[in-house]
């Protein structure tokens, strides 16, 4: 369901499906949460491919990045199709995730 590769000691996590919704994230959910167990984790969730999320998987998202902020850590978004850029737009969580449009500059983005 998920995959995770570091780089420059990021972790970035990406997805075998394109679709992240009750079906699957508990999975989900628990491949991510395994990576900030680790105090002043940096995390990309790399969302191409991936052309739906529904409620389910954007609750999962925020509690990921409160997991994430208890343990020092840093979540930031990279990729994403122009369905879900238009979902977290109309949700308003633009302004609560860090997205980027692409690896690099998100990989940048850390200093």
């Amino acid at each position: 369901m998920i995959k995770i590769e570091k780089k420059d000691k990021i972790d970035i996590i990406s997805f075998t499906v394109n679709k992240i919704n009750a079906l699957n994230i508990d999975e989900i959910r628990e491949g991510i949460i395994k990576v900030f167990d680790n105090s002043n984790a940096k995390v990309i969730i790399d969302l191409k491919g991936v052309e739906y999320i529904d409620s389910s998987g954007f609750c999962c998202f925020l509690s990921v990045m409160k997991a994430a902020r208890n343990n020092y850590g840093v979540l930031k978004f990279a990729n994403p199709e122009p369905r879900v850029t238009e979902l977290f737009e109309t949700l308003n969580l633009h302004t609560v995730f860090q997205i980027y449009n692409d690896i690099d500059s998100c990989l940048m983005s850390f200093g």
